[in-house]
């Protein structure tokens, strides 16, 4: 029931989700610069598994940094992956992607990609042993060695300081738009409950757990966490 009501929360929002964040643009910008550093070692023509595309954000910013990749694109929303494809479309490189509209256990297993990217994907999976799971089934398409960069909002929600850079983090979208009345409160409500925001060192744990090395963090922005970790031997 959880992934019919993300997939039509999605489905709803597709239309107006990248000016309804538009001002927020700037953490994302500097979360694929950072990623594009990451991945700067694949190979020039590498395959790549876009994790959770949304509306394609990180995939624009790979397909124009590296101009001979292919892309594999998994986003269980179809509307959200029809706005995905119409940017790769307008931007010239859809003849470089798959597109996969489903989520991504769906997808073959074929150890194929040398690199696999899930932003702000696994947080929406509330149970850990699904959460290890996810990270799972993306290891087990990467080829030995291959890189996954992950971001998800995280803290330790018990912290002293956590409702201190929650007050900051409303501050800023606030800020960043028209925010419908009472939304925040909504957002509030649902870390924790519908968001699994967790302390990065579960959340490393997990991404351990699903048969990947000790992840490095390399990002941080108010509540998003960046990682990056090479496909463990036992990763399939």
């Amino acid at each position: 029931m959880q992934r019919d009501s993300i997939r039509k929360a999605f489905d709803q929002q597709a239309a107006t989700y990248d000016e309804q964040w538009r001002q927020l643009a700037p953490l994302n910008q500097a979360l694929h610069l950072l990623m594009g550093s990451v991945f700067s070692d694949l190979p020039a023509d590498a395959h790549f598994l876009c994790v959770g595309a949304g509306t394609g954000a990180e995939l624009r910013f790979l397909a124009d940094n590296f101009p001979h990749w292919h892309f594999t694109v998994v986003e269980p929303s179809a509307a959200m992956l029809e706005v995905c494809r119409g940017h790769a479309d307008k931007a010239g490189f859809a003849e470089r992607c798959s597109f996969h509209r489903d989520y991504l256990e769906s997808l073959a297993d074929s150890a194929d990609f040398h690199g696999a990217s899930a932003l702000l994907v696994s947080q929406f999976i509330l149970q850990r042993e699904a959460r290890v799971g996810f990270f799972r089934d993306i290891a087990r398409r990467l080829r030995p060695g291959g890189i996954l960069a992950s971001s998800d909002l995280s803290f330790d929600r018990e912290s002293a300081t956590y409702e201190k850079l929650l007050e900051v983090w409303f501050r800023m979208m606030r800020g960043a738009g028209d925010i419908p009345p009472g939304e925040l409160e909504r957002i509030r409500s649902a870390y924790g409950r519908d968001v699994a925001v967790l302390p990065p060192a579960e959340v490393e744990a997990m991404i351990e757990s699903g048969g990947f090395q000790p992840p490095t963090p390399f990002y941080q922005a108010g509540l998003i966490r960046g990682w990056y970790a090479a496909r463990s031997p036992q990763g399939q």
